[in-house]
């Protein structure tokens, strides 16, 4: 077990990111093991081929041994955000800067208590010399991969982590870190200690117990986290990769298009009383907004424009039947009180 002692002060500086090296790091696990998560068993076949188009011009090699035989990564590979959503050239940066000790160190860390895998012998090598271009080589098979694997989906993939992001801070503000972390995975457990506070991370494969001491806490979603993920290292700041809600929504077989042919959907589903009263298209989405969603997520999740759904949405919303509020660029739509009670009827 890990465990996280969080202070007041902590609690006040915890905050969530994105992470395009995150998510690009995570997925390779996928990659090395399919079993890991069947819903993107999808993606995965896509990346496979288009690797496979490549000719053996990436050493899937090299990049599959940074995933240990217990799926552990090297903590450097994963280095926290520092802003909301950096961008991921800012983030391999970050890695590339990173002293060789702690290169050495993190990929030990990850592979313990079996020796490092071939590809990665280099990091025992005497001297700073071999285990420096380890790691140079190690970031450029990274950018290789996020331009083939994760950049043309990165799009689809922030909105799904940031519609979690909302509903986490929901769940925040209406019952404080008890709330925020009841349903965010198994693993987790939130004990309160008067003034303290600690994040249990349960059936990790190491264990220790961290103060933040001031340090707050970082939250990051990951479509591709099939588990909590805390750093390895006891020495990092406290932070969290967490697998984000609606990641099986990203490969999901092509809805119908309701929103095209409503009068089609709507004779199927006749005997839908909700469908008779609003029409197919938005009693869809009145059925969507148990949570608040922004009309490009909306349209992601239809695979219709967004100029589609905006025009429903604005009718529910002059109807009573949805709210909508600003938060940061977006404007995210919940259904109203009258349009839960509407839904449970219909």
């Amino acid at each position: 077990m890990i465990s996280f002692e969080l202070g007041v002060e902590d609690l006040a500086h915890t905050r969530f990111a994105l992470s395009p090296l995150g998510e690009t790091v995570l997925s390779l696990r996928v990659l090395r093991d399919p079993g890991v998560s069947v819903l993107h068993l999808p993606w995965r076949r896509s990346v496979l081929a288009r690797i496979a188009g490549l000719g053996g011009g990436l050493d899937t090699g090299l990049l599959l041994s940074l995933v240990a035989d217990l799926l552990t990564l090297p903590d450097f590979l994963t280095p926290r955000p520092a802003v909301f959503e950096p961008h991921f050239e800012d983030e391999l940066a970050v890695v590339r800067s990173t002293p060789p000790d702690r290169v050495r160190r993190d990929l030990l860390a990850a592979h313990a208590p079996h020796p490092l895998p071939a590809p990665l012998h280099a990091a025992t090598a005497p001297g700073d010399g071999p285990v420096t271009a380890l790691r140079d080589t190690v970031c450029e098979l990274l950018h290789r991969y996020w331009e083939i694997a994760i950049r043309p989906v990165w799009p689809q993939i922030r909105l799904v982590a940031e519609a979690d992001m909302t509903y986490r801070a929901r769940q925040l503000a209406r019952g404080g870190a008890r709330l925020l972390f009841a349903d965010m995975h198994p693993q987790l457990r939130w004990e309160d200690a008067g003034s303290r506070g600690f994040l249990r991370v349960h059936r990790t494969i190491g264990g220790y117990e961290a103060k933040a001491c001031g340090r707050g806490l970082l939250l990051v979603p990951s479509v591709f986290a099939h588990k909590c993920a805390p750093p390895v290292c006891p020495d990092e700041p406290p932070s969290l990769l967490y697998p984000s809600r609606g990641a099986a929504t990203l490969w999901e077989a092509e809805p119908e298009p309701v929103l095209r042919n409503g009068a089609d959907a709507a004779g199927r589903a006749a005997g839908d009383a909700l469908v008779l009263l609003l029409g197919a298209p938005r009693a869809r989405l009145l059925r969507m907004l148990a949570e608040p969603a922004a009309t490009a997520e909306l349209a992601r999740r239809l695979r219709v424009t967004p100029s589609a759904v905006s025009q429903h949405l604005r009718v529910l919303h002059a109807a009573g039947l949805a709210t909508r509020t600003r938060h940061g660029r977006q404007v995210l739509y919940r259904r109203s009180r009258l349009g839960d009670r509407l839904t449970a009827g219909g």
